[in-house]
């Protein structure tokens, strides 16, 4: 595993300016382990150091790490709580250290009344001596609950004697425990385990965040992962209700899946015309790129084709990276050429050959990736695109070995209902 202070993040990645981590699953990681649920807990709470100090290498102002709950650390063995009470008092006295050097505004999100008098010493003490930092902010949710924390909002408009009149969404935000932050309101909640739902967490404030749910448990969710769920953020368009502010790709999904369907027949004929012709056709509806780039993109493309049907894969590398070059400069596509070729390679490698589904469970992972990169959707949304063009790619592998002409059907028919799903998520 790369070492966190070893991770970058690709050139025009968008960065959130609050990230929020629900670190779910420390006791059942260490069940999996034959571990008690003390030693869980604290690999998960030396995980979430790492995490923060990642986050703050890659420039994002704001992490919440939500430590407990109002519920379930009064509903934990008595044994548990204590622990978990003493790890995390004893690594925010660590910490401090380190936020004071790195300019970290610790801030405590919930109940300051039930908690015991040595937390709330060293959450006060924290508290006070980063009071005036202002580069990072780390909010720690202890004895927190979303409702409980709108509930004391409430209380406390009361208890000033605010008009009813005067009450509207800053108002409110003065009174719940982000008060006064740069950025309160989170761009981005993840949740680990497999767990998909935010119990709360920041429930005023996260009205627009994005979700991502990862399937490890949080002592597994290392500083690579936290990196994969940020660039998946990244690729999201995110509207707030509006219209999309980004750049349209304005392809016919009907003419790209037959300009493409057409390179497939034509693909065993090697430096043919009629190749570099339709590979220009495709790329100008595909990409709207001019006839003159359309040209230097189609031979780019076609010197990567053949030396892919050669299986010299290193050298598909070059002609392909220069590819996506032209692309992303042409298009204005976020994407980081480097990895789009790196994905393609690998999954014209994981294809070939392949005439059975049951073969082609990695090969979607891949292909996921592959088209959430270049496209800049998310994971989830890049699932349908991944699983029609594996199903195209395996119909046209059958139809080459002459196992019968009604796999070059299925092949058109699943490229085209690809390129359908694609105009969907990118119109």
């Amino acid at each position: 595993m790369p070492r966190e202070d070893s991770l970058t993040l690709p050139s025009g990645t968008k960065i959130p300016d609050h990230i929020v981590i629900i670190p779910d699953g420390d006791r059942r990681w260490a069940r999996a382990r034959g571990l008690t649920p003390q030693e869980g807990h604290r690999a998960g709470i030396k995980n979430m150091v790492k995490l923060t100090r990642a986050v703050r290498q890659w420039g994002i102002h704001t992490v919440t790490a939500w430590g407990l709950s109002t519920e379930n650390w009064l509903e934990r063995p008595q044994k548990e709580s204590d622990f978990l009470m003493k790890a995390i008092t004893h690594q925010l006295r660590v910490h401090l250290r380190e936020a004071k050097e790195d300019g970290v505004r610790i801030v405590h999100l919930g109940r300051k009344d039930r908690l015991p008098r040595f937390v709330l010493d060293e959450v006060a003490k924290a508290e006070e001596e980063t009071r005036n930092n202002k580069k990072h902010i780390l909010n720690l949710a202890l004895d927190y609950g979303g409702q409980d924390e709108l509930v004391r909002a409430i209380q406390k408009i009361i208890h000033d004697g605010v008009r009813a009149d005067a009450v509207d969404i800053k108002l409110i935000d003065n009174y719940m425990d982000t008060a006064g932050q740069p950025y309160p309101y989170p761009d981005l909640m993840i949740r680990t385990s497999g767990e998909q739902r935010t119990s709360g967490l920041l429930l005023w404030q996260s009205h627009y965040a994005e979700t991502y749910w990862e399937a490890d448990h949080f002592p597994d969710f290392g500083p690579d992962k936290l990196r994969n769920a940020i660039l998946d953020y990244s690729r999201r368009r995110r509207r707030f209700g509006g219209n999309d502010v980004e750049e349209h790709l304005k392809f016919r999904p009907e003419v790209s899946a037959k300009l493409e369907f057409n390179w497939w027949r034509l693909r065993k004929i090697p430096e043919n015309t009629s190749f570099v012709d339709y590979s220009i056709q495709h790329l100008k509806e595909q990409f709207g790129l001019s006839k003159e780039l359309a040209k230097e993109a189609a031979i780019l493309m076609t010197q990567a084709v053949l030396k892919g049907e050669q299986e010299k894969w290193e050298q598909t590398k070059r002609p392909l990276k220069k590819f996506y070059k032209l692309i992303k400069e042409e298009v204005k596509l976020a994407f980081e050429p480097s990895l789009a070729t790196s994905l393609e390679v690998k999954l014209w490698q994981d294809l070939s050959g392949k005439e059975d589904v049951k073969e082609a469970a990695d090969i979607e992972e891949t292909a996921r990736q592959y088209y959430a990169e270049v496209y800049r959707i998310s994971l989830f949304q890049a699932a349908k695109l991944a699983h029609l063009r594996v199903l195209a790619n395996i119909e046209r592998n059958l139809a080459e070995r002459g196992m019968g002409e009604y796999h070059w059907d299925r092949a058109e028919d699943y490229l085209q209902k690809f390129y359908s799903a694609l105009k969907e998520r990118v119109a």
